[in-house]
C-alpha cells in the first residue's frame, strides 16, 4: 500500500465520512445498504481496508461475524466507536500485503480496488484470492466517476492510473491514486479466476461479486 495513501487516510479519518453526505447520492446509499446486507447475511466476513466502519456497521446488522482489518490504527479507533448491537465484529490492524490468515469464506473490499495501480492490480487479486478457500464468496464495491460529484482527475500518468488531489479541512494536501474502473476492466482482472461474477451497476458506485475458483 502506497505510502502517501496510508497518510492520507490517517490524516482523513475524522471527516472521511462526510463523502457519504451528498444529497445526490443518497438513493445508491440506500440501494448498496439493502444489496450488502441481504447478500452477506448468516456470513461470516473477513473485510479489508475497513477504514472507519462505515460498511462495517451496515453489514454487521445481519451478518453472523466480521473480522475487520485496515493498515491504519486512526480508521480503526474510528470504527470501533461505531454501534454493533450483535457485538458480532473483531478489529485487527493489519496490512493487506504482509498478512497473514485465512483461509476464510467470504470476503468484502469497499473502496480499495480503485486505490490500487492497475499494473498492480492482477498481482492484488492473485495476493487477496490467497485469503479465500476455493469457492468462497468475494465482493468489492467501488465508485463510478460522475461529472460534478466527483473529485476531478488531476493527473493520469504512463500506465494510465489517474490521480486526484484531495485537500483536508486541516489545509493539508495529498494526490492520491483514484482509478474509475469499467465493468469490462473488473471482467478482465478476474477472468479465469471467477465463477458465478455478477456486476451491479448504480450512478455513483458499482459492485462486483463472484466465488473464488
Amino acid at each position: 500500500m502506497n505510502n502517501n495513501l496510508i497518510a492520507y487516510y490517517a490524516e482523513r479519518a475524522k471527516e472521511y465520512e462526510k463523502i457519504y453526505e451528498k444529497p445526490e447520492r443518497q438513493g445508491d446509499l440506500s440501494a448498496l445498504n439493502g444489496f450488502l446486507q441481504t447478500m452477506f447475511s448468516g456470513k461470516d466476513v473477513f473485510e479489508i481496508a475497513c477504514g472507519t466502519g462505515y460498511w462495517t456497521e451496515r453489514i454487521a446488522k445481519t451478518a453472523n461475524t466480521i473480522f475487520a482489518t485496515d493498515v491504519n490504527q486512526a480508521v480503526i479507533d474510528v470504527a470501533r466507536g461505531k454501534s454493533y448491537e450483535k457485538n458480532n465484529v473483531c478489529f485487527d490492524l493489519a496490512n493487506i500485503y504482509t498478512y497473514k490468515g485465512g483461509p476464510y469464506k467470504c470476503l468484502f473490499g469497499g473502496f480499495i480496488l480503485s486505490h490500487i495501480k492497475l499494473e498492480e492490480l492482477d498481482g492484488f487479486i492473485e495476493h487477496v484470492h490467497s485469503f479465500i478457500e476455493p469457492g468462497g464468496y468475494i465482493m468489492f464495491i467501488d465508485n463510478n466517476y460522475v461529472e460534478g460529484s466527483s473529485g476531478p482527475i488531476a493527473d493520469t500518468d504512463g500506465y494510465g492510473n489517474t490521480y486526484q488531489e484531495r485537500v483536508l479541512e486541516n489545509g493539508n494536501k495529498f494526490s492520491i491514486v483514484k482509478n474509475f474502473l469499467s465493468q469490462r476492466e473488473l471482467n478482465r482482472l478476474v477472468s479465469g479466476k471467477a465463477n458465478n461474477a455478477k456486476f451491479l451497476h448504480l450512478k455513483h458506485y458499482w459492485v462486483l461479486t463472484y466465488n473464488r475458483k
